[in-house]
């Protein structure tokens, strides 16, 4: 009797222990049970790495959830639902991003750049869960682009390598001799150069000073911008008057038009009746002067010859 009650205690007392660690996880994951989460996806086309399910999930540095599920669709895109507080609202223009602790190497999701304008992240017709954007971080950006960063590296050195072979060394090492010739010759013409640096600065000089009485010769009270302001002036005027003429003689024309149209209908024809009467005064005149000039008596005391008269 006594080992079945030993055997009896011992089996109430396990029987008591695992309803109280049943109890204390019930407890314990009491929060787990009864929170509602809001889920959303997020798909990466780039790695994800050290981002594992459990991950925590920040907004703006503030811990709002946590990492749900990691798989890979069938657009060979990785997508990463999490889990958050439904009272953080996400905006259409808020960003996730994989950021990565530097000392323990463990991944998290960051999320932020959202403005308290924008609208509410809601799900479409064809997505199970609201869809954030997701976005490079400045690490995953710059592991994203090594491999490209190497390969250009190797075909610089390649470049520079190809570049300073031994015919290119041997041109470089000729063009440093003949630099250090001619700074040896720079340097023992010291002085003819300070000579010429002093001739360049007296020309100079002059040429300022050329200058300036070119500019006062111009811009001066009597100068040649003044002169020339009162000749266009003066051209102005006698513009003017050209025209205010040229209208004046358009109007006398004008106002002259019906005596000439007279002129040129009446006196015209009259002109030509006189000169012709002055041709035949003229002809008459020609013949009366070669009558004088053959037998002058004639003409002052008539024919005196008598002719024959029968009898």
């Amino acid at each position: 009797m006594e080992t079945r009650a030993h055997y009896v205690a011992v089996g109430a007392f396990v029987l008591a222990m695992i309803v109280l660690a049943f109890a204390a996880v019930l407890w314990l994951g009491r929060g787990e049970l009864t929170t509602q989460y809001a889920r959303y996806d997020i798909y990466f086309t780039g790695a994800v790495t050290g981002l594992s399910k459990g991950a925590a999930v920040d907004y703006s540095g503030v811990p709002i959830g946590k990492v749900s599920e990691i798989k890979l669709d069938e657009n060979r895109q990785i997508r990463v639902t999490i889990e958050i507080d439904p009272s953080v609202e996400i905006k259409t223009n808020d960003r996730a991003s994989v950021e990565s602790n530097i000392l323990s190497g463990v991944s998290y999701i960051q999320i932020g750049g959202g403005t308290k304008e924008a609208e509410r992240l809601v799900a479409q017709e064809d997505q199970r869960y609201p869809v954030i954007r997701a976005r490079y971080s400045g690490l995953a950006g710059v592991t994203a682009r090594a491999p490209q960063l190497i390969q250009k590296a190797n075909e610089v050195l390649d470049d520079v390598n190809e570049v300073l072979n031994e015919k290119n060394r041997q041109a470089i090492t000729e063009i440093l001799d003949n630099v250090r010739v001619f700074t040896a010759g720079l340097a023992e013409r010291r002085q003819d150069l300070a000579e010429l640096t002093a001739h360049a600065n007296a020309a100079a000089l002059a040429l300022s000073t050329l200058l300036g009485n070119i500019d006062r010769s111009y811009s001066g009270p009597d100068g040649l911008g003044n002169r020339a302001a009162t000749a266009l002036a003066d051209f102005d005027s006698l513009a003017k008057n050209l025209s205010d003429t040229n209208r004046q003689l358009q109007l006398a024309l004008q106002d002259a038009r019906p005596g000439i149209r007279t002129f040129s209908q009446q006196t015209l024809s009259d002109v030509g009746a006189l000169v012709g009467d002055a041709r035949r005064l003229i002809g008459e005149l020609n013949r009366l002067t070669d009558q004088i000039a053959r037998n002058p008596s004639q003409v002052l005391f008539g024919d005196r010859r008598e002719g024959y008269r029968p009898k």
